[in-house]
């Protein structure tokens, strides 16, 4: 089912459920929530493909297999700097053989090696016709035009035979391969000019409120800075989505209704912060909830209040504006699936003890920010949704399940990692 299709299929089923816009329908589970996102999302893995350099597909997910369109060795060549020889030449050492000729990497060696000879060639040099081992430099002694080989070699040391690493027409590297340095390498090492590669999903951030400002600006009292587009860009370009724009809008829904409407003509899917609470000045849900969005409160904290929407196709995540709310939503809702999405292995998750006890509220999933320490993880901060530079010093979310109301310490704990 393509990303469309699926969404128009949301976007129905939203609109026969319960009143949409308000808290009044049933609290929903964090692994409810999430399922309703990755539905939305995990349709953009059928993304068209396109053609990239082998330099430029680090990171990429290969869209095709690829084979190689060459042998490797592309010909017999040298795997040491020494002396091309007859391997029945040096079969009695120490012998001295009069030297031919040298050949370096880059040159054709199409010279035939004479009876009883040796040639010299560096690392990656052709081999000669005629010879059939290479002595090592060190095991040798150079003289005026003539060489003195102090240790034999058999038959096929040291030369490296057409194909013996890749075979042409052989499959190189698989479909579904996220591109790491040494696949760049091999796909450069045969030639290739392009790769097909998966398009990146292409995503739109937009952040709500009156009381941003961008970084560098004099704020006024009531004022803060607009962190919440910066930090959803950082996290949704480490996961191999393209941000093809970072948005701002007021409280007004005029403008926030343009904006919303240029994000999701340049997008495949967008994500918004900021109003979608039950405030007076909400103007994503009042916005969104009259196109069919589904808003309303998931039993987590942070991050309690979500909304989801369907807007010409485009499915719209609505997450909460506090900024720990926002970063803690991402990483528990969209993440997983985007990993997914950009062939990451999943998000490692452990399991601790918790080196002080905390209290929970009931019903509510709790998204601790903890550190590991050696003998455990230890929470660098309280529960508060505010408290953004303490999550920098954090490097997992300690969860705590919505039934358990109480964690005394030493308990073990499950952990995911930032």
């Amino acid at each position: 089912m393509s990303a469309a299709s699926t969404a128009r299929s949301f976007g129905d089923r939203s609109r026969r459920s319960e009143t949409l816009g308000d808290q009044r329908r049933p609290v929903r589970s964090v692994d409810e929530h999430r399922r309703l996102i990755e539905d939305l999302l995990r349709p953009l893995a059928d993304r068209e493909g396109e053609q990239v350099a082998p330099g430029a597909a680090l990171d990429r997910v290969l869209a095709a297999d690829v084979h190689a369109p060459v042998d490797l060795p592309m010909f017999r060549n040298s795997g040491m700097d020494g002396y091309a020889v007859r391997a029945a030449s040096v079969a009695v050492v120490p012998v001295t053989l009069p030297l031919a000729g040298v050949v370096a990497a880059g040159q054709a060696g199409t010279v035939p090696l004479p009876e009883g000879a040796a040639v010299k060639v560096m690392t990656g040099a052709p081999i000669p016709p005629g010879a059939d081992c290479v002595v090592p430099v060190e095991d040798t002694v150079a003289g005026d035009g003539v060489v003195t080989v102090e240790r034999g070699r058999a038959a096929g040391e040291f030369v490296r035979e057409p194909g013996t690493d890749v075979v042409a027409g052989r499959l190189l590297v698989g479909a579904g391969t996220r591109i790491a340095a040494r696949h760049v390498a091999a796909l450069a090492a045969v030639g290739l000019p392009a790769v097909p590669v998966r398009r990146r999903i292409r995503a739109v951030v937009v952040s709500t409120g009156d009381e941003l400002r961008p970084a560098g600006a004099v704020l006024e009292p009531g004022q803060i800075y607009n962190s919440n587009g910066i930090a959803l860009a950082a996290a949704l370009t480490s996961v191999g989505v393209e941000v093809v724009g970072v948005e701002y809008s007021r409280d007004d829904a005029a403008e926030f209704t343009r904006v919303l409407e240029s994000a999701v003509a340049a997008a495949d899917f967008v994500i918004t912060s900021g109003a979608v609470s039950k405030g007076d000045f909400e103007v994503v849900k009042d916005v969104l909830a009259a196109r069919g969005g589904d808003f309303g409160p998931v039993a987590m904290q942070p991050g309690g209040p979500q909304g989801i929407t369907v807007v010409s196709g485009i499915p719209v995540l609505s997450f909460p504006g506090n900024p720990v709310g926002t970063m803690v939503s991402f990483e528990v809702l969209a993440r997983p699936v985007l990993r997914e999405l950009a062939g990451l292995p999943p998000a490692a998750g452990h399991e601790l003890p918790l080196l002080a006890g905390v209290r929970s509220p009931a019903g509510r999933r709790q998204f601790l920010r903890g550190l590991r320490v050696a003998d455990g993880v230890d929470l660098v901060s309280g529960p508060g949704s505010h408290l953004i530079a303490a999550m920098a010093q954090a490097d997992v979310l300690v969860d705590i399940p919505a039934e358990v109301t109480e964690v005394a310490a030493g308990t073990t704990v499950k952990v995911w990692e930032l």
